[in-house]
This record gives C-alpha cells, structure tokens and sequence, in this order.
C-alpha cells in the first residue's frame, strides 16, 4: 500500500481467481461458464434440501439464477461484494459457493459465507475455500475483521468456523430468518487480520 493510499481506499473487492490446487475459486456472475451451463447449474443447487435451509440462495427457476449472476456482477464492479464459485480444477465442474462481503466497508469488516454440494460434503472443501477468501481479503483489500454466521442447529458449519480459525464469539438471539422462514438463534464467529493463520 502506498503512502498515500488509506485502508478505506484500498477496501475495494477486486473479481479475482484462487487456485487451491485441486479446486479453483472464479468468480460469479455472467461471464462464468460451467458444465452443463451456470444457469441450469445454480437452479440445481438451489433445489438441494441442505442448500435450501441453511443459505440465502432463493432461486427458483432460470431467472432468478440470472438474476443472481447479476447481483454478483454488480458487486464486483462496486467493490463490495465478492461471490465465488468453488470448481473442480481440472474439469470445471460446479462444487459450490463461497462469499464474502463489506458490512462495514471503511472500518474493514465483513462477513464471509459458503454453500457445497452434496457430492463434495465431507471434504474440508468448505474450509479450505473460506481460509482462501478470507486471506485473499486481507491481503487485497484491507479487511480486519471477517464474521461468519450460522444458525445454532448447522453444526457441520460451526465445524467450517472452528476449523477455519474463527473464533466463536457468542449466540444472538432470533437473529436471522433462514428457508423455513422461522427466525433462528446464530452462533457467531469472527476472525481478525491480527489472528495467528488459521493455516
């Protein structure tokens, strides 16, 4: 960062790719294709049982997905949201999601989330993925402070959270409405840029 350049001003999220290896985050929205289409491909993802209950993806049909593919192409062109695509490397293959975006954008905090498709659960990938994006934040745009959510029932993500370094920080009480459209307890998690890596 430059000597004239302030942390607000370098709090910006810039469309990025994230090579894990095996698996690769690119970035949501029109210009990405998958196999068998991005559109036909979120509509899927949407429909999953698990997917449906724990995460804000309401998409029902193929507008919305293209909606959506919207919404994510003007968060990366404003600089404030960042949604990725967790593929296989190899092959392009969807896996699932990872996000994270500004709530606080000048003071640097923000909130990072994540969704998986059932045929690659159980891999660590979600906490491989979130550990990515949450460093890629910090080491591009400043973030100091990255919350993680979840409802007090989603155990395998209070497992992504303690795996991934963030620590838990307490319970807030009917705080968020999930797809069973019942507001819920969520634990929170949080990690700061200051926190040893997770790794």
């Amino acid at each position: 960062m430059s000597t004239t350049e302030t942390s607000a001003e370098r709090r910006v999220l810039r469309p990025a790719t994230l090579d894990l290896g095996d698996i690769a985050l690119r970035p949501w929205g029109r210009a990405l294709d998958v196999p068998g289409g991005t559109v036909p491909a979120l509509v899927a993802a949407a429909a999953d049982p698990e997917i449906a209950r724990w995460n804000p993806l309401r998409i029902a049909d193929p507008a919305g997905a293209e909606a959506y593919l919207d919404r994510c192409d003007t968060g990366w062109a404003e600089g404030r949201a960042a949604a990725f695509a967790i593929t296989d490397a190899l092959d392009g293959t969807l896996h699932g999601n990872a996000f994270l975006g500004w709530t606080d954008q000048p003071d640097g905090i923000a909130t990072v989330g994540y969704w998986l498709l059932p045929t690659v659960r159980g891999r660590g990938l979600a906490t491989r993925a979130v550990t990515a994006v949450t460093r890629w934040a910090v080491a591009t745009a400043d973030a100091r402070r990255i919350e993680l959510w979840h409802a007090v029932g989603n155990e395998a993500s209070c497992r992504v959270a303690d795996r991934g370094g963030f620590r838990h920080e307490g319970t807030t009480r009917a705080s968020y409405r999930y797809g069973d459209g019942d507001y819920v307890d969520e634990h929170l998690h949080a990690r700061l840029a200051t926190d040893p890596d997770a790794g």
